[in-house]
């Protein structure tokens, strides 16, 4: 019987450092414009580019921060945020990427997790209010010099950098950083530029898990780098395409298959707006004739919905990625019809894989994009394994794992977490149901874990209970996703409470608001008394799942 197990075809490696590459790419063309960002009045060329992140490196380097430091970024999409992805990549700190959903909670679990020595943060955008946040955290910092902070609460941080012309105190400014750096400064990044290997850890990318709290998986320069690298081959990029990128950069999906795919092929990077916003994004396609434009399923029905789509014209666009769920039949034609993408594909992946692990080709048939993830990437290799880890046959539907380069180096200071996802043959086990047809085409048909995918954003029921746990009143939670037709996925949460609590489903609400990422908080809650058990005392959560979502009239 054959079995479910392909490679992807074969390709050069980059061999290079980030930093290495982009002064290759600054270098060779030193005038094609880099980045744009038409919100903060953004254009630069790779000369500038280049320039600027090496003003922002020396900046870090002047404060103390070494190779192997963890440095958080804390931001929309801005500016700032690019400059500071490239310059830790120069400098061989490891950049750590913070959702800027995050709220207290979650942000003190981040910063002690790995043990982040600094962070760059926005002031604040819509309702959160990140400085606030921080001070809240470490009061410390309204008493202690700039790069002094000693707190409490977050006992590794030493440094906070804010964006923005206000001063705070404790605070450094981003502007001022990037004038800090002098000789010694320049030495040092030019020494670091050899010194730094392909091999070293430069990111880490906050993934949930089915089990406890967030993991910190670890990658490296080869793993991003050459990620972007293979998806821009695919894509049939070169340096004359322009990128629109409007998903978030703390996502893999923006930082490697977005800026860094650009850095990594030699194109332009648009920022069109801090957050996903559809009129920005089609005014920026249009304005900078985009070739390109990434997004997940909702963020494209957004486009295509607004009533105003008619009066942009988007005929400059070609590519693109879809990533963040399967592309729905109806919205691929209108896709290709409508925006002129033509050769957009899909993309399906795991942070833990830097997070490509197979795309469909723009030659490939309507159907097999719109009905499969593509067959394995570039260097890469898939199969589907039974229960038992035995290889399931063609056709055979079981867990999806991948093995090839990107693989990530592992959790951060987590090993026990890190053995039960990579095994000792270097297979990632996704947690993923798929099958795999003869000429290696991949479905993805369901979830072993039971992880929420709400408008893109994959939510790990686990981490929302550990959270609600914490309440005095709460007895027992299980937190599930049902259907909802406009994001896909909704939280859901059946409680129990503690006897003679009288908690309501608003204060339960309230209870989360401001402590864990707004798209977490349930949107359904039902108080219940018991739970539906298997007879060894497992939860059945597809029981609450069904009978939830009959009840409210969803099914």
């Amino acid at each position: 019987m054959a079995e479910a197990q392909f490679s992807g075809t074969t390709a050069k490696q980059l061999t290079t450092t980030i930093g290495q590459h982009l002064d290759a790419v600054a270098t060779e063309n030193p005038e094609h414009t880099a980045l744009i960002v038409p919100h903060q009045g953004i254009r630069w060329s790779y000369r500038e580019f280049a320039r600027e992140v090496d003003r922002f490196a020396k900046g870090m380097l002047a404060l103390g921060i070494q190779p192997g430091d963890r440095v958080g970024i804390w931001s929309p999409n801005r500016y700032e945020w690019v400059l500071t992805q490239f310059a830790t990549a120069k400098i061989g700190a490891l950049m750590v990427c913070i959702n800027p959903a995050y709220r207290l909670y979650e942000l003190e679990y981040a910063l002690n997790k790995v043990g982040c020595k600094a962070i760059v943060a926005a002031e604040s955008f819509k309702t959160s209010y990140y400085l606030k946040m921080l001070e809240e955290l470490a009061p410390e910092l309204s008493l202690c010099n700039p790069g002094q902070l000693k707190s409490k609460k977050l006992p590794h941080l030493e440094i906070v950098i804010r964006m923005g012309q206000a001063t705070s105190a404790g605070m450094f400014n981003f502007g001022s950083v990037c004038d800090m750096g002098q000789d010694n400064e320049s030495a040092r990044l030019a020494e670091l530029a050899v010194t730094l290997q392909p091999g070293d850890n430069i990111n880490i990318q906050f993934t949930s898990g089915t089990t406890g709290m967030p993991k910190g998986a670890t990658l490296s320069h080869t793993n991003i780098l050459n990620n972007a690298y293979h998806a821009g081959n695919s894509m049939h990029f070169t340096a004359d395409d322009i990128l629109c990128i409007p998903v978030p950069m703390y996502h893999c999906f923006g930082m490697v298959l977005g800026t860094l795919l650009c850095v990594a092929q030699g194109a332009t990077m648009v920022l069109p707006c801090e957050v996903f916003d559809p009129e920005p994004v089609l005014r920026a396609v249009q304005d900078e004739k985009c070739t390109a434009l990434h997004g997940v399923p909702t963020m494209f029905i957004a486009e295509l919905d607004l009533p105003t789509f008619r009066e942009f014209d988007v005929s400059s666009l070609r590519t693109g990625i879809i990533a963040g769920s399967t592309c729905p039949i109806e919205l691929m034609k209108r896709l290709i019809s409508d925006m002129d993408l033509t050769e957009i594909v899909i993309g399906y992946g795991q942070t833990e894989c830097s997070p490509l692990n197979s795309m469909t080709a723009i030659e490939d048939s309507f159907e097999r994009r719109v009905t499969t993830v593509g067959r394995p990437h570039t260097n890469w290799e898939m199969k589907i394994t039974r229960e038992d880890g035995a290889t399931a046959a063609f056709g055979e539907t079981g867990e999806v794992c991948s093995r090839g380069y990107g693989v990530m180096q592992g959790y951060w200071d987590d090993e026990e977490r890190t053995a039960d996802t990579i095994d000792v043959q270097g297979w990632l086990h996704s947690g993923d149901l798929g099958e795999m047809d003869q000429d290696g085409f991949v479905k993805i048909t369901g979830r072993i874990k039971d992880m929420i995918i709400r408008g893109g954003e994959n939510i790990y029921p686990r981490e929302i209970e550990e959270f609600l746990y914490t309440h005095p009143e709460i007895q027992e939670v299980q937190v599930f996703g049902v259907l909802d037709d406009k994001y896909g996925e909704q939280v859901a949460a059946w409680i129990q409470l503690k006897e003679g609590s009288n908690l309501t489903d608003d204060e339960i609400r309230e209870f989360c608001s401001g402590q864990i990422t707004h798209f977490k908080i349930p949107r359904y809650i039902k108080m219940v008394h018991e739970f539906p058990m298997t007879v060894t005392g497992k939860m059945q959560k597809f029981v609450m799942r069904d009978a939830f979502a009959e009840e409210l009239g969803l099914s």
